[in-house]
């Protein structure tokens, strides 16, 4: 069950730049920032309420969020949901007809296992879905 929007991505060419940019939009620092090897990105978080806006950088020219860049530009990458069984998620979307771009549970930035929803199945918008690893953490 999806319990609160988590998160939105936002792809970003330089991390130093768009931490300014967002600190002065926001009136505070983000708090926390974060590689993700397995993603090829560097992120960072800023907290707005009980969501997030996580900011996303590059690290290779061959990652998701470079090709993301390069095809539209900066810009909003994906609305994540959180879910309290990602697994259990995974499978009724699946029933329901959804592609997911990962068939199993990856590990994501802060914490989280996450999956994606292929955005061909969702009026073009890259859904995750991410749980968190920590039991009954709620930032």
């Amino acid at each position: 069950m999806i319990i609160r929007i988590e998160h939105i991505g936002i792809a970003v060419k330089n991390l130093g730049i768009s931490n300014e940019l967002f600190s002065k939009i926001m009136g505070r620092d983000y708090y926390k920032m974060e590689v993700v090897d397995s993603e090829n990105v560097s992120t960072s978080f800023f907290k707005t309420g009980e969501s997030k806006i996580e900011l996303l950088e590059s690290s290779s020219s061959e990652s998701a969020i470079a090709k993301f860049i390069e095809k539209k530009g900066e810009g909003i990458h994906h609305i994540a949901f959180e879910v309290d069984d990602l697994k259990a998620e995974m499978i009724r979307l699946k029933k329901e007809g959804f592609r997911l771009i990962n068939e199993d549970p990856k590990l994501g930035a802060d914490q989280k296992l996450v999956c994606f929803i292929h955005p061909q199945d969702t009026n073009g918008v890259l859904i995750e879905l991410c749980q968190s690893i920590i039991e009954n953490e709620k930032k």
